[in-house]
């Protein structure tokens, strides 16, 4: 379920690129043969490992993967940058709408379900939280751990930058669309939450299942600890589906990818990255 410390260090922006020779013409990709992805840091590491399983299958198909946020996935899907862009949200209104503008037609695709984990520093005594004390405590309404039954210590919030899909479903499924405390630390990628507050006694931050590491200490939300299992069952109150859009229906190589994308050992990929397969895996 950990991350390796080169994704770490990495942050968010180029955080694994898949490139066989892209320029060379023996690989035929002046005939489209290459597959950009860009997009979500949940899905980072499913797409970095899909699509180092597809290129040992199609080693004549170039394939490149990046993160930066949802936002920044979709942007860059619209502005024509991109073959696939991933997201941990869904597209909003607004960007459905740029989308008609530009005469493009998105397809959405689920290919996995995560949960959204709430994580302290080891050494933080407490174990779980409802929904309305996160709320609290990232509206800035409590602010030290003794609040909650903890040491007399500040608490540090910990959040993901506005364009971030997983800052999204936060805001909307806990929050309650409520705005987030100025005095929050912002992260752009899932591994700078982990390691903010891996650095700091009294942080608490919000990550993918998949970014759970023994340097934190994920927390019980409602009385769920946040598992594959409870995401799947749809008890865990934080989860969301996890998404590749393409600008119309996919075809040709990317069509191909999607397809492996969906296959069981594409779910199984996802699932042994510590999210939740939407279907049958072998």
């Amino acid at each position: 379920m950990g991350r390796n410390n080169a994704w770490a260090k990495a942050g968010v922006t180029l955080v694994a690129i898949f490139v066989m020779l892209l320029c060379s013409p023996s690989l035929g990709l002046s005939k489209g043969k290459s597959i950009t992805i860009r997009g979500s840091t949940t899905v980072l590491p499913i797409a970095q490992r899909l699509a180092e399983k597809y290129y040992q299958l199609h080693p004549e198909v170039g394939i490149s993967v990046s993160g930066g946020g949802s936002g920044v996935g979709i942007k860059a899907l619209l502005d024509g940058m991109v073959d696939i862009a991933s997201a941990s949200r869904p597209m909003k209104d607004k960007e459905w709408k740029i989308a008609e503008t530009k005469g493009i037609k998105p397809h959405e695709q689920v290919i996995a379900k995560d949960g959204i984990a709430v994580i302290v520093h080891p050494t933080n005594p407490i174990s779980e939280l409802t929904m309305a004390q996160i709320k609290d405590i990232y509206a800035g309404r409590m602010d030290n751990w003794s609040q909650l039954g903890g040491p007399g210590r500040k608490i540090v919030v910990v959040s993901r930058e506005s364009a971030s899909g997983t800052y999204e479903c936060f805001h909307k499924i806990v929050m309650k669309k409520e705005k987030i405390t100025p005095a929050a630390i912002l992260q752009a990628a899932n591994a700078g939450v982990v390691n903010t507050v891996a650095q700091t006694e009294g942080a608490i931050g919000y990550i993918g299942l998949g970014y759970i590491t023994g340097k934190v200490k994920a927390l019980k939300v409602n009385g769920v600890y946040p598992t594959s299992e409870v995401v799947r069952k749809e008890t865990y109150p934080i989860s969301r589906p996890l998404f590749m859009y393409t600008r119309g229906k996919p075809q040709g190589v990317v069509a191909v990818f999607i397809n492996f994308v969906l296959s069981p050992e594409g779910q199984r990929i996802a699932q042994k990255e510590g999210f939740v397969p939407i279907r049958p895996v072998k």
